[in-house]
């Protein structure tokens, strides 16, 4: 059986990793084998940061809504409590985007669901 020296098949896929490994420096992006390594690692981490980049965006909101609601002297989990009960559909981004942009916008909803908020 003759020898198959695997030349077009073999080039096609080193050149797709390496394609890949466009940013990398040194030997991380011209030697095959460590390139195919950091390339797999590489979409580990895109795939686990694509779902952490959106808990990360939550807190963001979250943090930026407590700082607003302090300031119209609510807490927090009182002013969502209060949100949900009113049945306002507003969610945390929208709610934080509104904070930043207008601060008295903010205030006429908090001041609107302030009755609704539970008491302890």
């Amino acid at each position: 059986m003759p020898r198959a020296k695997r030349g077009f098949k073999k080039r096609r896929r080193h050149k797709k990793v390496l394609e890949r490994a466009s940013g990398f420096v040194l030997g991380a992006k011209n030697k095959f084998r460590r390139t195919a390594e950091l390339v797999d690692r590489a979409f580990i981490y895109a795939y686990r940061d694509r779902r952490n980049k959106k808990r990360d965006f939550r807190t963001l909101w979250i943090a930026r809504l407590s700082a607003a609601a302090a300031d119209c002297n609510i807490s927090y989990s009182r002013l969502i409590a209060a949100l949900k009960k009113a049945e306002v559909k507003l969610d945390r981004k929208v709610l934080s985007d509104i904070a930043i942009a207008d601060p008295k916008g903010f205030g006429a909803i908090v001041e609107q669901v302030r009755g609704l908020a539970p008491t302890n």
